[in-house]
């Protein structure tokens, strides 16, 4: 799949005020400044759709984008971010978790970890926390251009003994690099494939 149109629709925290629930959604998370803005950009070939920043926590709000008509992306407010309040903090645990329990067309979210380091908990709780609450998600790991191969091979290797631990099947993995996009192809031809099952389905 090549993305021809992607444009973003609105910001909200309230479910009840995002976009009809008519198209399969896409949504990505992930830590703060683990390059989800970046990630989204490559995917859809627009430089400046998500907005970057060198301050970590910019994303305070759930941004919906419309892609060639025919499904949702959605930009999520990161986690873990130390210097957010810890009222902000459960501002967003409230709206992200009525997010995934009332959005019903969300059809799976893309779980994104820095691939330049090893398991941190706040990644592990935050997979659990999708597995609880039977949430569909993959994980992607991004930056793969920062450090070698050997490297980013043995992070994702930890990554995957961690979550054996209490994890029966792990779920899809991708490793992307947004400045090298590495990962694209990958990616969009996932999406592709669900939103076939799914049209297959309706």
């Amino acid at each position: 799949m090549e993305i021809k149109e992607a444009k973003f629709l609105m910001s909200n925290t309230k479910v009840e005020l995002c976009p009809a629930p008519d198209k399969p959604e896409y949504a990505f998370i992930g830590r703060s400044n683990v390059g989800k803005s970046s990630l989204i950009n490559m995917l859809t070939g627009q430089k400046g759709l998500a907005k970057t920043s060198s301050s970590p926590g910019k994303t305070q709000l759930i941004n919906h984008f419309l892609v060639d008509n025919s499904w949702y992306l959605v930009d999520l407010p990161g986690y873990g971010y130390a210097k957010v309040s810890k009222e902000s903090r459960e501002k967003w645990r409230r709206m992200i978790n009525y997010y995934f329990q009332k959005r019903e067309n969300l059809t799976c979210v893309f779980v994104l970890i820095d691939s330049r380091h090893e398991p941190l908990q706040p990644d592990l709780d935050f997979i659990d926390y999708l597995g609880n609450m039977g949430v569909p998600f993959v994980i992607v790991f991004t930056k793969l251009d920062k450090q070698s191969a050997a490297k980013t091979d043995a992070n994702i290797a930890a990554y995957e003994a961690k979550l054996r631990e209490t994890w029966d099947e792990l779920p899809p993995i991708f490793k992307t690099s947004a400045e090298k996009r590495i990962g694209k192809d990958e990616i969009l031809a996932y999406i592709d494939e669900i939103n076939e099952k799914v049209q297959q389905q309706q």
